[in-house]
C-alpha cells in the first residue's frame, strides 16, 4: 500500500501531503490494515478537491471519484501508469471497508480524539467533522429562534416601512415581489439566506433589509400608540465578503444603494440611512486572522461586537471559515448570507451555501410561514411553494427569481438557465438561434486566426452551430454593438496618457479609464495548467499582443501588463483577486516617470493606488483568469475557453459561473471536440458532505 500511494503521488493522482499523512498513521499504528491507510490517504486527498470527507460508497461505485484523474494539463498517453484505483478496490464491499476501518486507535464515531471519524459511509479527518458539526448546530440553533423573533416582530410597524421601501412592482408578468418577501422573511429570522442568480438584486434587497431592521430598531412607539416614536440604539451591523475583490465590489456598490434608498417619507429616515454601514471587510480581517496561524482573534470566548452580520458572495465561504464565523457570532446576533447557490463552491473544502439552498427553488414554506409573509407584505406566494412538512431551515431561505440583468430574450440568460438545468439539448438549440450576445468559436489549431481575432478585437467568425461540420454563419460584429478585445484597453492606455507635467489627478483619471476599459473584456478558462489553462494562455496571449505591436514586451514588467494579486497584502491594502494595470506615472523627482501598477482603491470613491512593481510579492499576469478567480466579477464581454479534453474540473457549475460573468457578450471557445460542452453540462459538482444529514 505504501508503494502504491507513492506511485499515485508521482503521477499527481494524490498529493505528497496525502501520502505523508497516511505514512504518519502507519508509523504510529503499525498494525493498521492497508484499507484503513488507503482510506486515510483518500480522505486527505478529498479535502484538496473540496470535499469535507471521503464517501466510501461513492468511491466503490466510481473509484476515479476519489483521485485526481486525469491531472489537468498532463499527457494522458504516458506509459508506466500505476494500478488504477478500480483494480485496487475490485470486489471490495462497503461492509468490508467499514470493517477494516474499525480500529479504535485511529477511527472513532466522533467521541474521543481519534484522527479519523467514520459516520456511516463517510470517513472524515476529525477537524473537518468538527467543522461540519459546528456549522450545522450553529445554523439549526439560529433557525429555531425564528418563531420567537416572528412573535416579537410588530407587523403593524413593519408593513408601512416595507411599503415605502418597495413601491408597487412594474415587472411585466411578475405577480410576486421576491425582494420584498426576502426582507420580511429575513427580518423574522436569526439566520437567513437570500440567494439568486446574477442581476436578481441581492445587494439591493439586503440594503433595504438593513433599512427595515434599523427603522424597527431606531423607533419604538408606546403600547397605546399615542406617544410619538423615540429614537433607540441603532443595530451594530457589519458587512463582509470572503475575498478582497468581493469586498471591494460590494463596497463600491453598497454606498450608491444606501444613498438611493427611498426614505424621505419614513420617520427618522435620514437617521436610518446614516445607521447603515457602507464599509465592507474581508472575513479574515473581520475575524482577526493571524499570519501563519489558523487561530483567529474573535471566537466564542471573544465574540464579535455586532448585532447583524451580512456576508456577500457566500458561495465562496468554505466549511472551516463558516464554522469560524458561527463560533465568533454573539448568541443573539443575526447572520444573513447572500449568494448564488448555483455558482462554483469555495476552493477549500465544503459547499455550504449550495447544500443549505438545495431546496430553495421549491420553497417548502409551511402554511404558517406562508400566512405570516402574506400578511406582513401583502405579496402572494405561489401555492406550489407551500409544504406542511417544510423544515425550520426552509423557512429561513428566499430565492430571488427575476433577473434585471438578462432580459427574457437574452442569449446569455437562456444559456445560463439551460446549463444550470443540465439540459444539453436546450444548450444546443440556443446556439443555433442566432442570439447577438452569444458566439461560439471552434478552434482547429493552436495558431487559429479566429482566436487571435477574438483576443485582440473581440470578434471572430462563428460556426453555423456547435455540431461538427457547421459552416461559417456571420461575423459577430454584424449583430448589435461590437464586443471588444484587449486592443480596447491598450488603445485607451496609449491615447489617454497625460503629458509629463500633468497633475496627479489627471494620471488618476487615466488609470481609472484604463482599468474600466480593461474590465470590458476578460478571457476565462477552467484550468491552471496546460495550453488552454491560465499558464499557457497568458503566455500565448502576451505573444499575440506583442506581435501585434500593442505591448512593448511579452514577459517581465512592461507598460500595459495586467496583473492579479494572488495573496492578501494588508500592508499595501491589496487583496487576493485584485487586478491592476502597469502604467507610467511621473513623480516630482522623476518627471520621466517609472512603471507603477494602478489598482482601484475599492472604496467606492474611485481612488487609485499606485504601487511600485518591486513591492508586489505575489502577482501573476492576468490576460487569462480561472473561472474560480473570476467569481464576484462582471465583464462586458467574457471569452470562456474550454480545455481540449474533459477534466474533472469542467462541470455544469463552472460553466454557469463562467457564463454569468458576461454582462453583454459571451464567446465560448472550443479548442477540442465539439461534444465537450454537452458532456460538461451533464456533470455536476457533488461534494461529499454530511452537512444536510
Amino acid at each position: 500500500m505504501e508503494t502504491l500511494l507513492v506511485r499515485w503521488a508521482e503521477h499527481d493522482w494524490l498529493r505528497a501531503l496525502d501520502v505523508a499523512f497516511a505514512d504518519f498513521l502507519r508509523r504510529e499504528v503499525p498494525d493498521a490494515p492497508p484499507l484503513l491507510i488507503l482510506g486515510a490517504a483518500l480522505a486527505s486527498h478529498q479535502l484538496g478537491r473540496g470535499h469535507a470527507c471521503l464517501d466510501l460508497q461513492a468511491t466503490l461505485k466510481d473509484p476515479t471519484f476519489a483521485l485526481s484523474l486525469p491531472p489537468e494539463g498532463t499527457d494522458t498517453a504516458e506509459t508506466d501508469i500505476p494500478p488504477h484505483p478500480a483494480e485496487v478496490l475490485e470486489g471490495l464491499t462497503l461492509q468490508d471497508w467499514q470493517a477494516a476501518l474499525a480500529h479504535p486507535d485511529l477511527v472513532g464515531d466522533g467521541v474521543g480524539d481519534t484522527p479519523l471519524v467514520l459516520v456511516g459511509p463517510r470517513l472524515y479527518l476529525r477537524r473537518y467533522w468538527r467543522y461540519e458539526q459546528a456549522v450545522r448546530a450553529g445554523i439549526d440553533d439560529r433557525a429555531a429562534r425564528s418563531e420567537a423573533l416572528q412573535a416579537a416582530l410588530p407587523i403593524a410597524a413593519m408593513r408601512p416601512v416595507l411599503e415605502r421601501l418597495f413601491p408597487p412592482a412594474s415587472i411585466p408578468g411578475e405577480t410576486t415581489d421576491w425582494q420584498k418577501l426576502a426582507c420580511a422573511l429575513a427580518a423574522r429570522s436569526a439566520f437567513s439566506i437570500i440567494t439568486g442568480g446574477p442581476g436578481t438584486g441581492k445587494t439591493t434587497t439586503v440594503v433595504r433589509l438593513l433599512a427595515l431592521l434599523q427603522a424597527l430598531a431606531l423607533v419604538e412607539s408606546a403600547p397605546d400608540q399615542s406617544v410619538p416614536g423615540r429614537l433607540q440604539r441603532a443595530l451594530r451591523i457589519r458587512l463582509a465578503a470572503p475575498t478582497g475583490k468581493a469586498a471591494a465590489r460590494l463596497n463600491a456598490s453598497i454606498a450608491a444603494a444606501v444613498a438611493g434608498l427611498p426614505l424621505a417619507e419614513l420617520d427618522h429616515g435620514e437617521a436610518v440611512r446614516a445607521a447603515i454601514p457602507v464599509n465592507v471587510s474581508t472575513l479574515h480581517r473581520l475575524l482577526g486572522s493571524r499570519p501563519d496561524s489558523r487561530r483567529l482573534r474573535h471566537n466564542a470566548g471573544n465574540p464579535l461586537a455586532l448585532d447583524v452580520l451580512v456576508i456577500d458572495e457566500a458561495s465562496m465561504v468554505d466549511l472551516e471559515m463558516m464554522a469560524a464565523v458561527l463560533d465568533a457570532l454573539p448568541a443573539n446576533a443575526r447572520l444573513i448570507l447572500l449568494g448564488d447557490k448555483d455558482q462554483l463552491a469555495s476552493v477549500e473544502a465544503g459547499a455550504v451555501l449550495g447544500e443549505l439552498c438545495g431546496r430553495a427553488r421549491e420553497g417548502h414554506y409551511t402554511p404558517g410561514t406562508h400566512d405570516w409573509l402574506e400578511c406582513a407584505t401583502g405579496e402572494r406566494i405561489p401555492s406550489d411553494l407551500v409544504d406542511s412538512a417544510g423544515t425550520a431551515l426552509d423557512q429561513s431561505i428566499v430565492m430571488l427569481r427575476h433577473s434585471h440583468r438578462f432580459s427574457a430574450d437574452s442569449g446569455i440568460g437562456q444559456l445560463a438557465e439551460a446549463v444550470n438545468a443540465g439540459d444539453p439539448v436546450q444548450v444546443r438549440e440556443i446556439w443555433v438561434r442566432g442570439h447577438s450576445d452569444l458566439a461560439l468559436v471552434a478552434l482547429r489549431g493552436t495558431e487559429d486566426v479566429a482566436f487571435r481575432s477574438l483576443i485582440i478585437d473581440g470578434t471572430a467568425i462563428l460556426p453555423a452551430d456547435p455540431q461538427p461540420g457547421g459552416g461559417a454563419r456571420k461575423a459577430q460584429t454584424e449583430a448589435g454593438p461590437s464586443p471588444q478585445g484587449y486592443r480596447h484597453y491598450l488603445d485607451t492606455l496609449r491615447e489617454g496618457q497625460p503629458s509629463r507635467d500633468a497633475e496627479a489627478s489627471a494620471y488618476d483619471a487615466w488609470a481609472r479609464a484604463v482599468l474600466e476599459a480593461h474590465g470590458r473584456f476578460q478571457c476565462l478558462c477552467a484550468l491552471r495548467r496546460g495550453p488552454w489553462g491560465v499558464e499557457g494562455l497568458n503566455q500565448r496571449i502576451a505573444g499575440l499582443l506583442h506581435d501585434a505591436g500593442l505591448i512593448p514586451a511579452s514577459s517581465g514588467w512592461y507598460l500595459g501588463r495586467p496583473v492579479l494579486i494572488t495573496r492578501n497584502d494588508y500592508g499595501l491594502g491589496l487583496m487576493n483577486g485584485d487586478i491592476g494595470i502597469t502604467l507610467i506615472r511621473p513623480t516630482p523627482g522623476d518627471r520621466d516617470g517609472m512603471l507603477r501598477v494602478a489598482f482601484p482603491a475599492g472604496d467606492g470613491e474611485g481612488r487609485i493606488k499606485w504601487i511600485l512593481p518591486s513591492r508586489l510579492q505575489a502577482v501573476e499576469t492576468v490576460y487569462a483568469l480561472t473561472v474560480h478567480k473570476s467569481q464576484g466579477s462582471e465583464f462586458t464581454h467574457a471569452a470562456l475557453v474550454l480545455p481540449e479534453t474533459l477534466s474533472p474540473i469542467l462541470t455544469r457549475e463552472l460553466l454557469y459561473t463562467g457564463i454569468t460573468r458576461a454582462r453583454a457578450h459571451l464567446t465560448l471557445v472550443q479548442p477540442g471536440r465539439d461534444q465537450l460542452l454537452e458532456q460538461a453540462v451533464r456533470r455536476r459538482v457533488l461534494r461529499a458532505s454530511g452537512l444536510m444529514g
